[in-house]
């Protein structure tokens, strides 16, 4: 299905134990937010928070990482996006890759891991995929008051809601075209992005942010933290 379709979807995978530490972890990370702030934008946890590395770097996950790139995995990032009840924030229909192209190259070679912190439905916002739209980078224009200020044309009617009980997740290419919309529910929806790349890619930006080798070997003369 991922070769085919640019994602697919997993029950489970994190050890049961092991997800509600990490949920319990995000909640006490929500709970600290300064006042004002919106909690879809909790970007790059890890950088400050290093026990997240304990997920991240989690051997379940790492395999199924593995089983879609290969034995040589570095993580490049991860993002709590956070949708809070009745104001949650729509994500415009993008490619990661678009936004990565000036960070790592080849951009379209990585992958993530949507693990579901919450249930994910259609009532609350759940990710929205366009199958199939990974073979090719769209292209992307402006727009306003939105998750991030570009986002690309889609024939809605191919799209696919992506729903996941707690626990569950997906994983999608970097060139999927995706996108959620916005929380309009009384139910809060949080998932907690993990994203990889096989080693082979590499790594242009080491001055302002910072990978780490996940499993394996570099490739790519990359310099890991």
């Amino acid at each position: 299905m991922f070769e085919k379709d640019g994602y697919e979807t997993h029950a489970s995978v994190l050890a049961p134990a092991k997800f509600e530490a990490l949920a319990a972890h995000f909640e006490a990370k929500l709970a600290a937010l300064p006042e004002g702030q919106r909690p879809e934008h909790m970007d790059v946890p890890h950088l400050t928070d290093p026990a997240l590395f304990e997920w991240l770097l989690d051997p379940d996950v790492l395999d199924l990482v593995e089983s879609l790139i290969g034995p040589d995995i570095a993580l490049f990032s991860s993002h709590f996006i956070c949708k809070p009840a009745g104001d949650g924030k729509p994500v415009p229909w993008h490619q990661d890759a678009h936004f990565w192209r000036d960070s790592i190259s080849p951009a379209g070679d990585a992958i993530t891991v949507w693990l579901a912190i919450d249930p994910s439905t259609v009532e609350n916002g759940c990710l929205r995929v366009i199958p199939g739209s990974h073979l090719a980078a769209a292209e992307h224009t402006g727009t306003a008051d939105s998750f991030f200020n570009q986002e690309t044309a889609v024939d809605e009617s191919r799209a696919v809601d992506v729903e996941l009980e707690r626990g569950a997740c997906s994983v999608h290419s970097a060139v999927l075209v995706h996108g959620s919309p916005p929380n309009r529910s009384t139910l809060r929806r949080c998932g907690y992005t993990m994203r990889y790349m096989p080693t082979t890619v590499r790594f242009l930006k080491p001055d302002s942010h910072k990978i780490y080798l996940a499993r394996g070997r570099d490739h790519a003369g990359n310099t890991y933290s």
